[in-house]
């Protein structure tokens, strides 16, 4: 059986299990997330098997009980892809959620998903059916309910966040009770839940958007960094025919920003009478593994490559892919196998009227740092009218940006004060930085780019007077 990556971020802890065993002692179970950088002992790691006749849901009650008489906290997480121990909690009871079901309302437009589900389980699902998901995380190894919790964003345009196109909602709340969740129902806690990393309660299911799979062709252009937003943004937010858009900027540090790509996928006419199965091959990566990793240490590998893409771009054009396989894809095709390197990730949400000026602070900041500075994907957000931690209260041009690390004191310091420095500045062009990351932003950055933290936080004392959920970004930004 292949190690998933829910097994990988998880070891049975002692260094060697045989030392536990030979000490007479229990070998701790040690969790981690993608940053490498937070192996967290819980007390314990508690997978239940989904089962929609209701018989999980007393085997959860019963988790959360004994975890809060023994002051435990609790964390669900799926595949744990935040980097700053939001899913995790010393000593605490670590919940992975796996096991999909779902259940299709053909007439009502909507798909009703299991909390652990992932975005791939859920396309394999709907490719044969002729539908997609409306919005989802922008890779397609993670969980439904995590990205409500994160309220993530994707590419299909002119869309909100994930939580836009939720319609309802079941959790458990510390005490047991289930409440289903909208707009219309439960209202403030459906707020609080969205982009609420957990703290709320538990997910069980959730009703999300669907709509037709399309056959999409690309079309790209390219232009000056600086000129981004001007072409960015008519087409996405105003041109109906514009199905999903990203674009990529150059990224090695003496041309930092000066060059940008703009892809804008359009569905083809006539669709074709049948499409073909949803692949997960990379078709937005658009490059290797090898050659994406070359850029670390290489400032001529960055030039390189962005030659390459830029060079590639008349071919592109050709680049016929479906829906479902533009959003099919694995964090795997990308991933780093380095043990001395770790992938870190920030996001910025800029008001597109200041891209100019985010554009300039980057350049500022960025060459200096030790940090290698790898990618930059912009994408469009539009206006959040539902999440109470909200990044978007406005459109936004989002910024996700890849950096690999050193793993080493000297790389944590490097990163951090990296961190800050972008943070501060963005905040200033009245943008938001992304929470499910490295927790380096100051607690008064965090309450600046999220006016609304301290309504969040006594509303979470309310839901859940216990505390019984809490985690890293409860205690560093909230506590």
């Amino acid at each position: 059986m292949p190690i998933t990556r829910r097994d990988a971020l998880t070891t049975a802890a002692a260094l060697l299990p045989g030392i536990a065993a030979a000490q007479g002692v229990p070998a701790r179970v040690v969790m981690n997330d993608a940053s490498r950088l937070n192996a967290t002992p819980v007390a314990r790691h508690w997978r239940p098997a989904t089962d929609r006749a209701g018989q999980w849901h007393e085997s959860l009650r019963a988790e959360l009980r004994e975890a809060a008489a023994a002051r435990r906290p609790v964390v669900v997480g799926a595949a744990r892809h935040s980097m700053g121990a939001q899913s995790l909690a010393r000593d605490g009871t670590g919940i992975t959620l796996a096991a999909p079901w779902f259940e299709l309302d053909r007439a009502n437009g909507l798909a009703r998903v299991s909390a652990g589900a992932t975005w791939a389980e859920i396309i394999a699902w709907l490719d044969p059916q002729g539908l997609s998901p409306k919005v989802m995380q922008s890779n397609a190894d993670f969980g439904a309910a995590s990205t409500f919790s994160v309220n993530a964003h994707g590419w299909p345009v002119p869309h909100g966040p994930f939580a836009s196109t939720v319609r309802s909602c079941r959790v458990m709340l510390a005490d047991g009770t289930i409440l289903e969740c909208s707009r219309n129902r439960n209202a403030e806690l459906f707020g609080l839940m969205a982009g609420g990393y957990g703290l709320l309660g538990v997910i069980l299911d959730l009703d999300v958007e669907v709509t037709p799979n399309l056959m999409l062709r690309p079309y790209a252009q390219l232009l000056p960094g600086a000129d981004f937003a001007d072409a960015f943004i008519p087409l996405v937010a105003r041109d109906p025919s514009v199905s999903m858009a990203y674009g990529r900027l150059s990224v090695a540090r003496d041309a930092l920003f000066d060059d940008a790509i703009l892809t804008v996928y359009r569905a083809t006419t006539p669709q074709p009478a049948t499409l073909p199965p949803a692949a997960n091959h990379g078709a937005m990566t658009g490059i290797s593994n090898a050659i994406y990793r070359q850029q670390i240490g290489s400032e001529t590998a960055k030039r390189l490559r962005w030659v390459a893409e830029t060079r590639l771009v008349p071919a592109i054009g050709t680049g016929l892919a479906t829906r479902n396989t533009l959003m099919n894809e694995p964090v795997a095709n990308l991933a780093n196998t380095a043990r001395r390197r770790t992938d870190i990730l920030h996001e910025y949400f800029v008001p597109p009227a200041r891209f100019r000026d985010f554009r300039q602070a980057c350049r500022d900041i960025i060459p200096p740092a030790a940090a290698e500075f790898i990618n930059v994907t912009l994408r469009y957000v539009g206006a959040d009218d539902t999440s109470v931690l909200c990044y978007a209260p406005e459109p936004r041009i989002a910024a996700v940006m890849s950096f690999s690390q050193d793993i080493s004191a000297e790389g944590e310091a490097d990163m951090l004060l990296m961190t800050e420095a972008l943070v501060e500045r963005v905040i200033a062009l009245g943008g938001a930085f992304y929470l499910p990351y490295r927790l380096h932003a100051r607690r008064d950055q965090m309450h600046r780019a999220y006016p609304r933290a301290a309504f969040f936080a006594e509303r979470k004392r309310h839901y859940d007077p216990g505390l019984l959920f809490r985690h890293a970004l409860w205690d560093a930004y909230l506590a």
